[in-house]
């Protein structure tokens, strides 16, 4: 007979594949556990292939409904204009929470539901700047290689100029990869990097998010 499978008491939904493989390396790297002694991770992370497909105004409602539930968190990406995803965002939880506050605090939001489950917002990179996961990842390149780093935005910049066709939006996209084609090993992927420590996740400018995380998901006593 088949295993039942057993509701995640965590849930976290992101945009896509690269959230789903970068965020258990950043916060395994801050110490803290991801998986229970039976492999079960802690918190149980859903790709939604897409910001359209994770504001879909039904999602946030059937999540929160989902049995055993504790909490529920999503990570979203600002892109180039953070106060109309937040509005974005907002208009979607609205019906299922009725207190949802205007405005996105600096260091991520949790609240209460009425139902009971914790739930959270991070809006990449920072809850205030417009951007996405890859801009936060250039925040925790550490310190030791910042002129390499500014060489490499220099570079990307020519190399739009002379033609490159990446779009305005994606420049964070093109510098850190950019960045990392110069690494030991070159052209690492973004979690690789993580893990490796090409970046550095324990960078004073992650700990908002670590902290916001651990804090959500009650996972400063493990």
């Amino acid at each position: 007979m088949a295993k039942k499978s057993v509701p995640p008491r965590n849930k976290l939904l992101v945009e896509g594949d690269e959230d789903k493989r970068v965020i258990p390396y950043l916060i395994e790297a801050n110490d803290i556990p991801w998986e229970y002694k039976n492999k079960q991770p802690f918190v149980y992370i859903e790709s939604c292939d897409g910001i359209e497909k994770l504001l879909n105004k039904n999602v946030i409602s059937t999540e929160l409904k989902a049995s055993g539930l504790s909490a529920l968190g999503l990570i979203v990406d600002a892109d180039d204009n953070s106060k109309d995803r937040w509005q974005n965002i907002r208009n979607v939880c609205l019906p299922s929470i009725p207190d949802f506050p205007e405005n996105l605090p600096e260091t991520g939001l949790i609240l209460m539901t009425n139902s009971g489950v914790k739930f959270g917002v991070w809006m990449m990179p920072d809850n205030k700047m417009s951007g996405m996961l890859e801009t936060f990842l250039t925040y925790i390149i550490p310190d030791e290689k910042e002129l390499l780093w500014n060489y490499a935005q220099t570079v990307v910049m020519e190399a739009k100029n002379k033609g490159a066709p990446f779009i305005e939006n994606h420049t964070d996209k093109a510098n850190i990869h950019t960045w990392l084609a110069w690494q030991n090993p070159p052209g690492r992927q973004l979690h690789n990097a993580v893990m490796e420590r090409i970046l550095n996740p324990k960078h004073p400018q992650a700990q908002t998010f670590i902290n916001w995380f651990k804090k959500l998901y009650d996972l400063s006593r493990i």
